[in-house]
């Protein structure tokens, strides 16, 4: 059993997953963080939640955080006999932006602070944890490891960190209005084309060459044929918003599962971008973010 006091505090940042043609498999992270803090009680659990979603969460053991923590101390053989979670969001929930990915990590890497303190992150544990939770790799692993990152499942689930060429940069448009993402994974197929099939390996193997040493190469390497246009109809202001952006030579793609639109490049490339009209989406100038790192434990 934990004792009572002990704390920890984390800091975890907003994903992008997909990034175009590396559907479930590739994800990047941005600078752009929820902190959060856990400390052992005696008793009871106290939920205190300010920032984003404030008004939306749970304050009790639904609440996300606080089951992947419970299930972290469970993996490690611990238990607290009481809980003081504190969560400051800045990541806008339900955009594409690894909310939910987030959360899980936060809760895991809390989890391993407590029960293992003065012990560096064990990423790969956090690795599969939080990709067994989220059920595919791309943001929780890029809130694990931060950068860019490629993911998929063998028998464990395996992560490549990528090395991205310097000053890669993204931007992000967010609108006011949500996609849930169960809503916007029901409406794809459940069978792809061939054609399509092949465009999209192309432009996924593509996508790492350009991320790593061509930047020039990202406008057709972030190119799609699996998922945006199905999900267009939920999203139509985000579909537009990328159509407009790829005209003007932007390599611009709905980040995760939307309605949040990201654009990948050089700051000479997006700076093109200012010209675009972005009406009911507000813009972010965003760096490569770092992984989930441990701000305080004792």
């Amino acid at each position: 059993m934990l004792p009572a006091g002990r704390r920890a505090r984390v800091r975890v940042p907003a994903t992008s997953a997909n990034l175009g043609p590396g559907f479930d498999c590739m994800g990047l992270a941005v600078d752009w963080y929820d902190e959060l803090s856990a400390e052992v009680l005696e008793h009871g659990l106290e939920v205190e939640v300010t920032g984003e979603g404030a008004d939306q969460v749970p304050r009790d053991e639904r609440h996300l955080v606080v089951r992947m923590l419970r299930q972290g101390l469970d993996e490690l053989g611990e238990q607290a006999p009481g809980l003081r979670l504190q969560a400051h969001n800045t990541i806008p929930h339900s955009r594409g932006l690894g909310s939910s990915a987030a959360a899980i990590v936060a809760g895991l890497a809390l989890a391993w602070a407590l029960a293992r303190p003065g012990e560096p992150l064990d990423l790969d544990w956090l690795d599969q944890l939080s990709s067994e939770a989220e059920g595919h790799p791309d943001n929780a692993c890029a809130a694990v490891h931060g950068g860019v990152v490629l993911a998929w499942q063998e028998q464990d689930w395996e992560v490549v960190e990528l090395d991205p060429v310097r000053g890669l940069a993204t931007c992000a448009w967010v609108p006011s209005f949500e996609v849930p993402t169960a809503g916007a994974r029901g409406v794809l197929p459940d069978e792809v084309r061939r054609l399509d099939a092949v465009a999209q390996a192309t432009c996924a193997a593509a996508l790492v060459h350009a991320i790593t040493t061509d930047p020039d190469r990202l406008l057709f390497a972030t190119r799609d044929r699996l998922h945006q246009d199905h999900r267009a109809a939920l999203m139509q202001p985000s579909a537009d918003l990328v159509a407009r952006l790829r005209q003007a030579g932007i390599a611009a793609v709905v980040s995760g599962a939307g309605p949040t639109v990201l654009a990948l490049g050089t700051s000479e490339q997006l700076e093109g971008a200012r010209t675009v009209a972005c009406e009911g989406f507000r813009r972010h100038d965003l760096a490569l973010g770092g992984g989930v790192h441990l701000l305080q434990v004792d």
